[in-house]
């Protein structure tokens, strides 16, 4: 069995943001070589996530939405978490949307069902983090 790691580094321009990393993420898939196993993608910081799911412009917007529903930001002393902080809200957002995801690998691509994607979610942006991708198999 072969291991495969690599980062991919993200500083959005915006507190919030979702970005397709499919692209990324197949680019390594084939730099690594293994055609049959599994790919692990971690966000590497406490406010963002790694998801899967559809890549359309109205659901973003919805999840965006539902997410400052469930963890608004403001008001900001609403939280313990916000003495010298105001990112309490990009915690639970985190929470909400997971930290990871795991994607089969069959014949050296990522084994999707019909428009699914790898999407980074940031909920606290403007400043550089970290995505871990690895990749195990043969």
């Amino acid at each position: 069995m072969k291991s495969f790691t690599k980062e991919l580094w993200f500083n959005t321009g915006k507190k919030r943001a979702f970005i397709n990393i499919t692209p990324e993420v197949e680019k390594l898939l084939a730099e690594s070589g293994i055609q049959e196993g599994l790919c692990l993608v971690n966000a590497m910081h406490i406010t963002s996530s790694i998801f899967i799911n559809d890549d359309e412009h109205g659901l973003h917007h919805d999840f965006d939405v539902w997410l400052e529903k469930l963890a608004p930001h403001e008001p900001v002393n609403f939280y313990r978490h916000n003495i010298g902080e105001d990112n309490a809200d990009a915690h639970m957002k985190r929470q909400i949307m997971g930290r990871e995801v795991t994607a089969a690998v069959t014949c050296g691509r990522l084994h999707f069902g019909p428009w699914e994607q790898i999407f980074y979610g940031e909920f606290d942006g403007m400043r550089r983090k970290r995505v871990l991708v690895k990749i195990i198999g043969e």
